[in-house]
C-alpha cells in the first residue's frame, strides 16, 4: 500500500493497542521535538519500514499510533543529538502547517504530542519513581505507587466576535507574521466553556459578548490544545487591549479584511464561515 493512495480520514484507525501482524509499517520519526522529512518526497510522507531500518540512528522509544489497512503506524523517537541522515531533514511542527493536508497534519501532531507526553512522564510526579506502559490503554503507570498518567490535553476556546458586517480580529504579540486572528484562551479550573469565552474576551479586548454559538473543534498540537470554536455577537464596550497578549485589535468589515489566519486552522474556518454567511445573505 503506497502512502499517496491512503485516505487518512477514512482509512486511519487510531489505537494504543498494536494487534496487527503485518510485515509492513510506516514510521513518523522524531528527534528532539522535530519531525523527519524525506528531501525528495513531495508531499510529505512517513518512512516505510525498510527506510527506517536503514536510517542508522539510535531509537529511544517507539509508540504505536494506529493502522491503515492493517499496516501499523509508529511514532519513533531517535537520538536527539543525532545528525540528519543524508537525504533527510528535521523540521519543527510549524513547518508542516499549510504544507500538508489537514489529516496528515493531525497525524503528525498526534505523534509529536505522544512523544512529548512520553518524555515528560518517564518518572512519577507524585513519588519520583519510574513509570511503565499500562496494558489496557495509552497511559503511564508508576511502578511504585500506581499513579496513572494520561496524555495531556488542554481545552481552550477560540471565538469570532461579530457586529453586523464587521468582525473583531486581533494581532497577538507572539504572532510570527503580520496577520490578524480570532481571540483564544485556555479554560481555567472550575470554568465552563461558555464562561471561558466571556472571561477571555473581557480580559483581552474589554468587550462583552452575547449569543454564543458553538462552531466546531480542532486538535491543535502547539503544544497540546483542543480548540473549541465559537461565534459570538458583540454586546457592549469599547476595545481595550491586554497589552501583554494583544498588539492590536480592530473591527474589520468583511469586504475589507487584513491578512487573515490560514485555512488549515479553526481561526481561518471561523472567519471564512461568517464571510460566506454574510455573502449568502446579500445574494
Amino acid at each position: 500500500m503506497e502512502w499517496e493512495h491512503i485516505k487518512l480520514v477514512e482509512d486511519f484507525v487510531s489505537s494504543a493497542d498494536n494487534q496487527t501482524d503485518s510485515d509492513k509499517s510506516f514510521h513518523i520519526v522524531i528527534s528532539d521535538g522535530e519531525v523527519l522529512s524525506i528531501d525528495d518526497a513531495s508531499p510529505w510522507r512517513p518512512l516505510i519500514g525498510d527506510e527506517f531500518q536503514w536510517l542508522d540512528i539510535t531509537k529511544i522509544a517507539s509508540h504505536y499510533l494506529g493502522s491503515v489497512h492493517g499496516i501499523p503506524i509508529y511514532c519513533d523517537e531517535v537520538d536527539p543529538d543525532a545528525d540528519e541522515p543524508q537525504g533527510y531533514t528535521f523540521g519543527t511542527l510549524w513547518t508542516f502547517l499549510g504544507s500538508v493536508d489537514e489529516q496528515t497534519f493531525n497525524l503528525i501532531g498526534k505523534a509529536k504530542q505522544i512523544a512529548d507526553w512520553y518524555q515528560n512522564h518517564r518518572f512519577c510526579g507524585q513519588c519520583g519513581k519510574p513509570t511503565g506502559d499500562a496494558e489496557a490503554d495509552r497511559s503511564r503507570k508508576c511502578v511504585d505507587c500506581g499513579q496513572m498518567f494520561y496524555p495531556r490535553l488542554s481545552p481552550s476556546i477560540i471565538v469570532l466576535i461579530t457586529r453586523g458586517e464587521e468582525v473583531l480580529l486581533a494581532k497577538s504579540v507572539h504572532a510570527k507574521g503580520n496577520f490578524y486572528s480570532t481571540l483564544a484562551g485556555f479554560v481555567e479550573p472550575g470554568e465552563s466553556i461558555e464562561e471561558t469565552v466571556h472571561r477571555e474576551v473581557m480580559e483581552e479586548v474589554g468587550l462583552k459578548v452575547k449569543n454564543l454559538r458553538y462552531f466546531k473543534s480542532q486538535a491543535w498540537p502547539f503544544p497540546n490544545s483542543l480548540m473549541l470554536g465559537f461565534i459570538a455577537d458583540y454586546d457592549s464596550g469599547e476595545i481595550n487591549i491586554q497589552e501583554e497578549e494583544i498588539a492590536d485589535a480592530q473591527w474589520f468589515n468583511y469586504k475589507n479584511m487584513p491578512n487573515k489566519p490560514a485555512m488549515v486552522s479553526i481561526s481561518g474556518w471561523l472567519v471564512d464561515a461568517y464571510i460566506k454567511e454574510l455573502e449568502s445573505g446579500t445574494d
